[in-house]
């Protein structure tokens, strides 16, 4: 009778931790809500802080006609032509299938939320004051959820991304109610700068996802911070310029901008689909073709 040869055990390796998206998930998952509550804590449980008494006096006073303070309400056209920009953009990658409806969804309230930027800030800065202020920082709500929900869909999860930007339409209105009516700005700080540090940290991991936008966040927040700078020196600028331009208008044409990343990573991810994939796209075109018939029958 022939001896059975023994069985050969082998040692099977576990994958390591990057390697298994079920645990990379919920681990940054997890990451992401324990520093969602410090940020919570801090804007709740923190100092008040008030906002500076001279805030509204903005170094160019200049009235052009009937228009006053011009350059600071002329210079959120740039908000209108980028989101302007970014709604074709966005429908060109749709209509090609080059990003899912998660992000397409992100990407349409970034730049919604650029509309109405450039509608309250240009209304704001006609009359400067706390009660136009506080339409203007409730407009500026939604492009951070928006820019905030797609940097989390792409580093963390989709569910992850529609969680954050939730939380910020919710919790930023609130901030700004809350500081109209204690003078206390720390929960808008803590919205602005804690939103910055998560797309900081967010651009230091890998994507989770295996069909990422790519968006140069690097780029998005080095212009940010510029134009906290610009915003920070509006007297300074407006003197060293020989008083043709304030810190403040360039802040408002400098942030606009922070959609151009986007903009050029919804064109790329629409040329790279249309380029190795062309068959899918066109698969893709007569099967929305063939649902819409269906739904019309």
């Amino acid at each position: 009778m022939p001896s059975i040869p023994p069985i050969l055990h082998r040692r099977v390796e576990p994958l390591p931790w990057h390697a298994r998206p079920a645990a990379l998930v919920w681990r940054r998952e997890c990451a992401l809500a324990g520093v969602f509550l410090l940020l919570l804590a801090a804007a709740l449980l923190g100092s008040s802080v008030a906002q500076p008494a001279h805030y509204h006096d903005f170094a160019d006073q200049r009235s052009w006609g009937w228009l006053p303070h011009a350059m600071d309400v002329l210079s959120n056209l740039p908000f209108a032509l980028w989101g302007m920009v970014g709604g074709w953009a966005l429908l060109r990658a749709v209509r090609a299938c080059a990003v899912d409806a998660a992000t397409a969804a992100m990407a349409g309230l970034f730049f919604a939320g650029l509309w109405v930027t450039a509608a309250v800030s240009a209304s704001y800065h006609l009359q400067p004051g706390d009660a136009g202020l506080v339409w203007d920082r409730g407009g500026m709500v939604l492009a951070f959820a928006g820019l905030l929900g797609l940097a989390a869909m792409q580093a963390v999860s989709v569910r992850a991304g529609m969680a954050l930007a939730t939380a910020v339409l919710v919790l930023g209105p609130l901030s700004v109610h809350a500081w109209s009516l204690t003078g206390n700005v720390l929960p808008w700080a803590v919205l602005q700068g804690g939103g910055m540090v998560l797309i900081l940290g967010f651009a230091c991991l890998r994507p989770a996802q295996a069909r990422e936008l790519p968006v140069r966040w690097a780029l998005l927040i080095a212009i940010y911070a510029l134009a906290k700078l610009l915003e920070l020196g509006d007297h300074a600028v407006y003197e060293w310029t020989g008083q043709l331009v304030s810190g403040h208008s360039l802040k408002h044409v400098v942030a606009a901008c922070a959609a151009w990343p986007v903009v050029t990573a919804l064109l790329a991810a629409r040329k790279f689909r249309a380029e190795s994939t062309a068959p899918s796209i066109r698969t893709c075109s007569r099967s929305k073709r063939g649902r819409v018939g269906v739904q019309s029958g």
